[in-house]
C-alpha cells in the first residue's frame, strides 16, 4: 500500500515510531483475536474516519501484500470488511447519519446499527454476537480517555470486551506529518497544518458538516459552528461559514462545542478560586497556599531564591497566607512526596522551577505521581511547544508535551509564549527570574475573574514598629495582646543580632490593627517605638 511505502521513506523519525506503533496494535489485535471476534465503533467523526483507512492499511498488511497485489501496486480500495458498529441517537446530525451509512457501503464495512445507549447497547450486541475486541478512535484528550491503554479491558461493571485504541497517542500534529509524508497530490491546505488536507487530497469523503463549519461534532444539543470560521460580523447568518480544514489553529477545534473541555472549580475541580461567585463571600476570609522550588542549585547554596521571596510578597498583597515554603531536589519521588502533603493542606501550591526539556526538569512529572496519573501526550500544549521552539519539540519523542492525564488545564493569556500548567490546586510556574515571575503573576491576576486562576482577597495590612527595648522587656506585652487581639498577627524579629527589634502587626481590618498598635504602646514610655516601613 502506498501509504505505508511513503512513511517507510520519511525521514521523520517521530512520525515513523507513531505510524509503527498505531500499525503494530492493529495488528496486534487482528493476531490475538479471530476477524469475526473484532469489531470497529464508527461515528461518522473525523477521528474515525482517519482511523477507518488506517485500520484498511493494516488489515491489508496483516493479511500480507501478495494475496492482493499479484505483483502490481496495491489499491486504494481495497475493502476490509470488518464488522462496524454505529450508535445512533435521536440527537445525531442527520448528516452524520447519512454520511456513516454511505461509508459503509463504499468501504463494504458490516455496519450494526444500534439506538440504545452506548452501555445497553454492547450488552445486548455482545450477547447476541460475541465480541472480543473493539477499535476506537480515542485520542488523549478526550474526556473518555483518562486511564486508558492502547489495550484496555472495559470498565468494571460494563461488558467485557478489550479496547483497543490505535491513534491514543497521535495528536494532530503527528496526524500531519503522516498525511504530508505521503505522497499525495500536494495540497496548498497541508500548509495549514490541517487533517482535512489529507481527506481533500486524498478525496476521501468526511461528513459535510464539516464544510459548514463545525470542526467537533457532538449531538444536536451541544454543537455550533465554529464562530472562529464564521465570514460575517455575526454568526447566525447561516451559511457564511468557511469550511472545517480552513481553521488556522488546530487547539481551537472544540470552539463550537458547548462544554468546557477542563473541569474547573465550578464543576467540582479541586482549585482555590472557588469560582468567581463565592468570591465576594470570602473576601474577608484568608485562603493559605504553598510554596516549592525545585533546584539542586539552591540547595548547594549556589543561587539564592529571589523568585520565591518574591511570590511570597505579591501572595501576600491579594490578602493570601503563605503557610510553607519548601526547597525540593531535583527529583520526581521528593516532588512528588512534598507535593501530595502540601495539596490536600493549602488551597492552592506553586511549584518554582523544575520545568523544561533537562533530566533535572521533574515538577510535571512529580506531579503527575502525587496526582497517581500517568503522564500523557497533550496535543494543545504540543501545538504551543511547535509554534514557540518549532522543530526542537517534535523530535522522537517531545518529552515536553507529556502532562498529568486527565487533571490538567491550561491557564492561557495573550502575553505568555506557553500556557501555565495547572494540575487540581498545582500551579506550575516556569518563571526563572523576576522578570518573568511578574509576567506570570500578572497574567494569573487577569485569569482571576475566569474562576481558573487565584482569587483576590481582601488584602492585608500591616504596621511594623521599631525599638531598641529588649526581647525580654516586650515578650510579657507581646503574649498578652495576642490574647486581646487573636485576629491580628503580631510577632517580632531581628534583622541582625544587634539590631532594633521590629515588631509587626498584621490584619484584614485596618482598625483592629490600629487598635492593637495602640494597645501595645500604651503599656510603654512614649518614645520607645517609632513606626517603619518594612515593604
Amino acid at each position: 500500500m502506498e501509504i505505508d511505502k511513503a512513511i517507510k521513506e520519511s525521514d521523520d523519525r517521530r512520525l515513523i515510531t507513531k505510524y509503527n506503533n498505531a500499525i503494530y496494535v492493529i495488528q496486534r489485535a487482528l493476531s490475538l483475536y479471530k476477524f469475526e471476534e473484532v469489531a470497529f465503533s464508527f461515528n461518522g467523526g473525523k477521528d474515525s474516519t482517519v482511523l477507518l483507512h488506517l485500520l484498511r492499511a493494516g488489515y491489508f498488511l496483516h493479511i500480507g501484500k501478495s494475496e492482493y497485489t499479484n505483483g502490481n501496486p496495491a489499491n486504494c480500495n481495497m475493502k476490509c470488511t470488518i464488522r462496524t458498529i454505529y450508535f445512533e441517537t435521536p440527537s445525531a446530525f442527520p448528516e452524520i447519519n447519512s454520511f456513516t451509512h454511505e461509508t459503509a457501503a463504499t468501504y463494504g464495512l458490516q455496519m450494526e446499527t444500534i439506538r440504545l445507549d452506548f452501555k445497553s447497547g454492547l450488552e445486548a450486541l455482545l450477547k447476541e454476537k460475541p465480541t472480543k475486541a473493539i477499535f476506537l478512535g480515542t485520542r488523549i484528550g478526550d474526556p473518555n480517555a483518562v486511564g486508558q491503554e492502547q489495550f484496555s479491558p472495559s470498565s468494571p461493571g460494563w461488558p467485557p470486551f478489550m479496547r483497543v485504541n490505535p491513534i491514543l497517542d497521535w495528536s494532530y500534529r503527528d496526524i500531519w506529518a503522516f498525511l504530508l509524508a505521503c505522497k499525495i497530490q500536494y495540497c496548498s491546505l497541508y500548509d495549514k497544518g490541517d487533517i482535512w488536507a489529507f481527506l481533500l487530497a486524498c478525496k476521501i469523503q468526511y461528513c459535510s458538516l464539516y464544510d459548514k463549519g463545525y470542526t467537533s461534532i457532538g449531538s444536536i444539543y451541544d454543537t455550533v459552528p465554529n464562530s472562529l470560521l464564521c465570514t460575517s460580523d455575526s454568526s447566525s447568518n447561516k451559511g457564511h461559514f468557511k469550511p472545517a480544514y480552513l481553521l488556522a489553529d488546530g487547539r481551537l477545534e472544540r470552539a463550537g462545542r458547548a462544554k468546557r473541555y477542563f473541569p474547573l472549580a465550578s464543576e467540582g475541580g479541586l482549585v482555590a478560586s472557588n469560582g468567581p461567585n463565592s468570591v465576594e463571600s470570602r473576601q474577608n476570609n484568608t485562603l493559605t497556599a504553598s510554596v516549592i522550588t525545585l533546584g539542586d542549585e539552591i540547595l548547594f547554596g549556589f543561587v539564592e531564591d529571589k523568585v520565591g521571596f518574591s511570590l511570597l510578597k505579591k501572595l501576600h498583597s491579594i490578602g493570601w497566607t503563605t503557610s510553607q515554603v519548601s526547597f525540593v531536589r531535583n527529583d520526581i519521588d521528593s516532588v512528588a512526596e512534598v507535593v501530595e502533603k502540601q495539596k490536600s493542606a493549602n488551597d492552592m501550591v506553586f511549584i518554582i522551577g523544575g520545568v523544561g526539556s533537562l533530566a533535572s526538569d521533574v515538577s510535571v512529572a512529580g506531579v503527575a505521581k502525587a496526582f497517581g496519573v500517568r503522564l500523557a501526550p497533550d496535543e494543545e500544549f504540543e501545538e504551543y511547544l511547535r509554534h514557540a521552539i518549532a522543530d526542537h519539540c517534535m523530535g522522537h519523542r517531545n518529552e515536553m508535551a507529556r502532562l498529568p492525564e486527565g487533571i490538567t488545564e491550561l491557564l492561557h493569556h495573550e502575553s505568555l509564549q506557553l500556557p501555565l500548567i495547572k494540575c487540581q490546586n498545582v500551579v506550575i510556574l516556569s518563571a526563572t527570574n523576576l522578570t518573568e515571575l511578574d509576567n506570570e503573576w500578572n497574567c494569573l491576576l487577569g485569569l482571576a475573574s475566569s474562576g481558573s486562576a487565584v482569587t483576590f482577597l481582601t488584602p492585608f495590612v500591616s504596621k511594623h514598629l521599631s525599638t531598641t527595648l529588649t526581647d525580654v522587656e516586650t515578650a510579657q506585652p507581646l503574649s498578652k495582646l495576642c490574647l486581646e487581639f487573636p485576629d491580628v498577627y503580631v510577632g517580632g524579629y531581628r534583622k541582625s543580632r544587634v539590631g532594633s527589634l521590629i515588631i509587626s502587626f498584621v490584619g484584614k481590618d485596618s482598625l483592629r490593627v490600629e487598635l492593637a498598635v495602640q494597645a501595645f504602646c500604651q503599656r510603654f514610655s512614649p518614645g520607645s517605638f517609632y513606626e517603619v516601613n518594612c515593604g
